[in-house]
């Protein structure tokens, strides 16, 4: 039954999906202490607004924001790729990818929880192989419908354990390109503590050693989710420096910078790490 909604909501219109979206974020801004609480929280510590007035107004908007990319998501997932392809409007940076593909290196590609982070493994699939890294997802139902999702075109999964890092770097070393979400709290003992907007953040550490063994390219991307269903646009940048976790830090603030209101404000990304996977928020660290 669930499946066979999703398939429905996969069949309208961008605009129509965008509305429902939108819809979606207005019931969360309203309804959900949690989200509404997470947001607030990671907002204040980044101070990027200047007044109560935007401040109030980038709360709205992301949160809005969050229940468009909650059900493009879905869309994304169960719209033949072809189809899904049709909503990028533009794709800018693209030739710093045919730059390290012709000098036959591997790519990292860093995606944070900015815009339709869905949209652009799929756009590199729809050209050349790419392996991405996902965490499993914690709740069953879930985990068939990111299988069927996200395992199509040249897409590859790798999960986030010692067999998903070798997938990495074997595919790195083989030239092709990996897709991580630098933004995600990794595990205990796998990242370092460096400042994100001026507040360290328990941040990964991986992407460094890939590229150390791999000689990769490192390439920020984003999709900004374009307004009022229009599409979105793939925006692609070198990290113009070492692949260290403060660089990658730095390297994430300028794209939410550019789009602040995309970007999900309410994922506890100070958080915590403990040993066995447990977590708390980092206030409440000893």
């Amino acid at each position: 039954m669930l499946k066979a909604l999703l398939r429905l909501l996969a069949r309208l219109p961008l605009p129509l999906i965008n509305l429902i979206g939108v819809l979606t974020g207005w019931g969360l801004y309203l309804f959900s202490k949690k989200i509404i609480r997470r947001t607030r929280k990671n907002l204040d510590i980044a101070a990027i607004t200047h007044s109560k007035k935007d401040y109030l107004r980038l709360l709205r908007q992301s949160v809005i924001e969050t229940g468009k990319g909650l059900v493009e998501t879905f869309a994304i997932w169960f719209r033949p790729q072809q189809r899904v392809l049709r909503w990028v409007r533009a794709c800018h940076g693209w030739e710093h990818v045919e730059a390290a593909l012709a000098n036959q290196q591997g790519i990292v590609f860093l995606t944070p929880h900015l815009g339709c982070y869905e949209i652009t493994a799929l756009y590199y699939a729809a050209r050349h192989p790419i392996t991405v890294l996902y965490r499993p997802a914690r709740q069953q139902w879930l985990a068939p419908l990111i299988d069927e999702g996200r395992n199509r075109s040249l897409i590859k999964q790798a999960p986030t354990n010692l067999r998903g890092v070798r997938s990495l770097l074997k595919a790195l070393k083989q030239g092709e390109a990996v897709g991580i979400l630098p933004d995600q709290v990794p595990e205990f003992g796998e990242g370092a503590w460096v400042d994100f907007f001026g507040t360290p953040a328990y941040t990964m550490t991986l992407v460094g050693k890939l590229v150390e063994s791999s000689g990769a390219k490192v390439l920020l991307a984003y999709g900004e989710r374009l307004s009022w269903g229009r599409g979105y646009v793939i925006h692609i940048r070198p990290l113009e420096a070492e692949a260290t976790a403060a660089n990658i830090n730095l390297g994430i603030e300028g794209l939410v910078r550019e789009r602040p209101q995309q970007y999900l404000w309410s994922y506890r990304r100070f958080k915590q790490p403990k040993p066995h996977g447990k977590t708390q928020p980092a206030d409440q660290a000893p």
